[in-house]
């Protein structure tokens, strides 16, 4: 018997969660799928699968087991990368995520060249301003702009993310730079999604209260407000480092920046049985970006 055959057809229906889904991922037909399941039950002597007539759930005992295949499988391709060498190439699949603003700038124009130098890659870029599980949604890697020190998953960081005061000059020309923190509450700001900005300055960490001036769910239509003079926002200089540098947006409260410790980070499940795929991927970002990303040179930020 095929037994490690009927192991992968199992991990192929528990991952769909179809036989017809599993027949067309490994070109068999359903009928086959369903007699390699059924003979891989009466092996084991228990019901893996519970079928109704909508969809395919896995039993009790076949999550348990599916866990225990999932680990023999990935053993088996180790194996066998470690003998046909194949651990050396990058190939398959790479499913990656990203926040909106920042694939759309820093990842998606550099795809090209990604993908010219790694021809047997096929990428799956989701871009989404949401915290992706990404074990769970079966992504390789992901892109976050966040504090991590507590997450569960590996991290790695890809960059520093700067985030500064700034309004355009238009603005500052009508209302006045603001000289300390309390002068805020005088200005129009422009704020995403939060009710407090949280800074680090000479004082140390500080909380300043903000209401925005502008209601929206999109940080793209805040970026747009400041820059068209409607207000002081916060933002990263990843997003409005060229406006910075060509002076359309200029810096305030200089001595004010968020939080050093969120930065630009890879996260991706395991440093076990890391694909090579993911694994060049994650350099090839950290070559993109170096030691000062463009975003950030040319730039005067505080410590």
């Amino acid at each position: 018997m095929d037994r490690l055959g009927d192991l992968d057809i199992f991990a192929r229906v528990a991952a769909t969660g179809s036989m017809s889904q599993a027949a067309r991922d490994l070109g068999l037909s359903p009928p086959v799928i369903s007699k390699r399941i059924k003979r891989l039950e009466e092996r084991l002597g228990t019901r893996l699968l519970q079928r109704t007539t909508r969809q395919i759930a896995l039993t009790e005992a076949g999550r348990g087991f599916h866990e225990r295949v999932l680990a023999i499988l990935a053993s088996v391709e180790e194996a066998e990368n470690w003998v046909s060498q194949r651990a050396m190439l990058a190939r398959g699949p790479l499913r990656v995520s990203a926040p909106t603003t920042f694939g759309r700038l820093h990842v998606a124009p550099h795809l090209v060249r990604f993908l010219e130098r790694y021809p047997e890659i096929s990428l799956d870029l989701s871009l989404t301003d949401t915290f992706v599980d990404v074990v769970g949604d079966g992504f390789d890697v992901a892109i976050r702009i966040a504090d991590l020190q507590d997450t569960s998953l590996v991290a790695r960081k890809l960059a520093p993310n700067h985030r500064v005061l700034c309004a355009a000059p238009s603005y500052l020309a009508r209302q006045g730079c603001p000289d300390t923190l309390a002068d805020l509450t005088r200005h129009a700001l422009l704020v995403h999604n939060a009710d407090h900005w949280r800074l680090e300055g000479p004082e140390g960490a500080v909380s300043v209260p903000v209401a925005s001036r502008v209601a929206t769910n999109s940080s793209e239509v805040i970026r747009e407000a400041v820059i068209a003079g409607m207000g002081i926002a916060l933002r990263s200089t990843w997003d409005v480092g060229p406006e910075l540098r060509a002076g359309h947006l200029v810096q305030v409260l200089p001595r004010y920046r968020a939080s050093h410790r969120v930065a630009i980070h890879a996260v991706y499940p395991s440093r076990r049985h890391l694909p090579q795929r993911t694994r060049v991927f994650i350099d090839f970002l950290l070559e993109l970006y170096g030691p000062v990303p463009s975003w950030d040179q040319g730039l005067v930020l505080s410590a």
